[in-house]
């Protein structure tokens, strides 16, 4: 079995959000006509468009935290289908027993919990130190596409990513990260599993008390094989 060096949990929220961005831009920009620029020219723009949401903002994270959430959820949304990651987090059999509204509550959850530790990190993560190349992956199904790139920081240190992204009314967007080895959606897939069987099969009290922390904090705990 193959071991897989951990990042801080900051450090890999952080490049989440950065990479995830970045990404994201890639691929809903080029359109099926010619495209009007180069996949690094997008690439470009998505750095340029992220760092004016975060530098913007950053400075009422001491005295208002919630307003730089609150604009980097803006910023997200078009790029990351939350509603699909978080009904494949719950998993095929809870979804299913949930009702239409826990689905839902547990969506919004999901996404406000998540933003939260993205913002965390970004506050702690210098993301500009970064150089991106990305290399193209054969997708698994006709309406995905899976992404993968290197971090590379300036000390040389590499960070693999792949994205998964979903093809839906005509838009790209992610829907699971593999980060260093360590694959996102199946950690917090397990994170639900076991919160429901802690909980006695409680939604309500397990969607109550979701972080996505949790999941991330083992992960820096240890070593994934």
């Amino acid at each position: 079995m193959r071991n897989f060096k951990l990042l801080n949990t900051t450090v890999l929220v952080a490049i989440f959000m950065v990479a995830g961005l970045v990404v994201s831009s890639l691929v809903t920009a080029a359109p099926a006509a010619e495209p009007k620029q180069t996949s690094w020219q997008v690439v470009e723009q998505g750095i340029a468009d992220l760092t004016a949401v975060f530098e913007a903002n950053k400075t009422a994270y001491e005295t208002n935290p919630q307003a730089l959430y609150d604009k980097l959820d803006l910023a997200m949304q078009p790029y990351v289908d939350f509603r699909y990651i978080s009904a494949r987090v719950m998993g095929g059999r809870y979804f299913r027993a949930a009702t239409p509204e826990q689905r839902s509550s547990f969506a919004a959850a999901f996404q406000t919990t998540l933003v939260k530790t993205f913002g965390q990190g970004l506050m702690s993560f210098d993301y500009r130190e970064f150089d991106l190349n990305f290399q193209e992956r054969e997708a698994r199904f006709e309406d995905q596409d899976n992404v993968a790139l290197e971090v590379i920081a300036k000390d040389g240190q590499r960070y693999p990513l792949s994205f998964t992204l979903r093809l839906h009314n005509s838009e790209w967007k992610i829907i699971n990260l593999i980060v260093n080895g360590i694959n996102l959606g199946l950690t917090f897939n397990s994170q639900f599993d076991r919160a429901m069987r802690e909980n006695n099969r409680d939604f309500d009290a397990v969607i109550t008390h979701w972080s996505p922390e949790q999941a991330l904090n083992e992960l820096q705990e240890g070593e994934v094989k």
